[in-house]
């Protein structure tokens, strides 16, 4: 670093530690300014090993204020809106600046040097800060999550967590739909079939992967696959992560409803065990066409949901901006759906979602697969197909 960017980023940590200090003592007079004022003055005449040591407390001070932020907001204050609270956009900011100026630090500051040990407990607190901040996002910061555009896909979780996989193309009808990814392989030494929705990763990726939306020879690929599956008696895997189905003309006149109603009866007739993880968007009949399974999986920051939000704004109140408010109201975070019961369990993500850390996300997935399908495998087919019928009968017991 330069002698310039060093002076900066010095400057910038010392009046980090002015602006702590004054939240943290709730002073707005004069009498506040001036004592900020006559802290300038000691640091600017202190030497390089004090401007280090009072750049450490910078950093601690604002952790610790960003702390009772987070503490009230989610404690003692009421919600000031069901959904948007533009504190919290500001606090996530705070916190990525706060890091910013925490790894600055570290590279003015020798490894032996004592102020050392007083970073590292500094990062320590940025890291319990956003593992706080993320722990309660409400809807709409979880829908966004789970749209992102780099967070893990199927063909990113067939790597980390699949061995030889080999896909199967076409739905022997039609064509074959590159939204929708399907193939044998294997899973900690047994043989599996895999279903999975695919959106792309850049902008040419999603123009053939349709943006995950998949017609109805995605469907009837699936379905394929699955009935293979149960012909060699393999479980079934399946990750979903789409905005829907596709909404297009051609895909309509090729049978849009019918092939996703042929596969909610045909999948729930399958007697084999089948496991569905949604691991970004599951949206509509879309994700349900792939969805009857005997455990429904939730990855912690996905969401699933009949209708998106945007779409659900639309309708009742003409307007999609109030997607937010929609997005409250339609119980799509994995939290919600746990609590009525139309999920199994949820499968918690690296700090931060799992956009940051693939190889993270796919250790957090990997036991609890393991663990149910090895609870799975000891039903027999007849005691899967009860099990999977009752689970379906009693979703929504609580409206009538």
């Amino acid at each position: 670093m330069s002698g310039k960017h060093r002076r900066a980023a010095r400057e910038r940590l010392r009046r980090m530690r002015e602006r702590a200090r004054q939240r943290e003592e709730g002073r707005e007079t004069e009498s506040s300014k001036q004592a900020v004022r006559g802290t300038e003055s000691v640091a600017s005449g202190s030497n390089h090993e004090n401007k280090k040591r009072n750049a450490a407390g910078i950093a601690g001070q604002k952790a610790s204020a960003i702390r009772r932020e987070n503490s009230v907001d989610t404690v003692s204050d009421p919600p000031r809106h069901p959904v948007f609270d533009p504190d919290r956009v500001d606090r996530q900011h705070k916190i990525d600046a706060l890091e910013r100026d925490a790894f600055d630090l570290s590279r003015l500051t020798n490894p032996a040097d004592h102020t050392a040990g007083d970073i590292e407990r500094i990062r320590r607190e940025i890291e319990e800060l956003r593992r706080e901040f993320y722990t309660h996002l409400g809807a709409w910061q979880r829908l966004q999550l789970a749209r992102h555009v780099q967070r893990p896909l199927t063909d990113d979780y067939i790597r980390m967590l699949f061995e030889n996989f080999t896909e199967i193309h076409g739905d022997r009808a039609f064509a074959d739909d590159p939204a929708l990814i399907a193939g044998m392989a294997w899973f900690h030494g047994k043989p599996v079939m895999i279903v999975g929705s695919q959106k792309g990763r850049d902008t040419k990726q999603r123009l053939v992967r349709n943006f995950g939306q998949a017609k109805p020879e995605g469907y009837r690929k699936a379905m394929r696959a699955m009935s293979l599956a149960a012909k060699f008696g393999r479980p079934i895997l399946v990750f979903i992560d789409t905005p829907g189905a596709y909404p297009g003309v051609d895909a309509e006149e090729r049978g849009q409803a019918e092939a996703i109603a042929h596969n909610l009866r045909e999948m729930s007739r399958l007697p084999v065990p089948i496991i569905v993880t949604i691991t970004g968007e599951g949206g509509s009949g879309g994700a349900l066409a792939v969805a009857v399974g005997d455990r429904i999986l939730m990855l912690e920051n996905s969401i699933y949901s009949v209708i998106s939000p945007e779409g659900c704004a639309s309708i009742l109140w003409r307007d999609a901006g109030k997607a937010e408010i929609a997005a409250e109201a339609l119980k799509i975070t994995a939290t919600d759906l746990l609590e009525i019961k139309l999920i199994d369990e949820i499968v918690p993500e690296p700090e931060g979602g799992a956009h940051l850390d693939y190889e993270a996300a796919g250790r957090l997935l990997d036991p609890v697969l393991t663990r149910v399908l090895d609870e799975l495998s000891a039903l027999s087919p007849q005691q899967l197909l009860n099990q999977r019928y009752e689970k379906f009968r009693r979703m929504g017991q609580f409206f009538a």
